[in-house]
């Protein structure tokens, strides 16, 4: 599965543990990350400053559902049940 273009879930509902520029201490699940447009796309997609963890994200219609709201709704369900 490809990314949804404007669907930015996974920049929203996990937690993020390391650091990410501007945010040194990565982000709090729930929390926007401040990378993220107005557009809901990832203005570190493609630099070499972008976390790992975001980097090795792949979609996946288990983790994204069928539409941004599903993939928030999962991604931090998810995130609950491995805090």
């Amino acid at each position: 599965m490809d990314c949804r273009a404007g669907c930015g879930a996974c920049c929203i509902a996990p937690s993020i543990s390391s650091p990410i520029p501007g945010m040194p201490a990565g982000k709090p699940a729930g929390v926007r990350c401040i990378h993220l447009s107005a557009e809901h796309l990832c203005a570190l997609f493609g630099l070499p400053e972008r976390p790992a963890v975001c980097s090795g994200f792949r979609a996946d219609e288990a983790v994204c559902g069928d539409s941004r709201e599903s993939a928030l709704r999962m991604i931090g369900w998810l995130e609950q049940a491995t805090a």
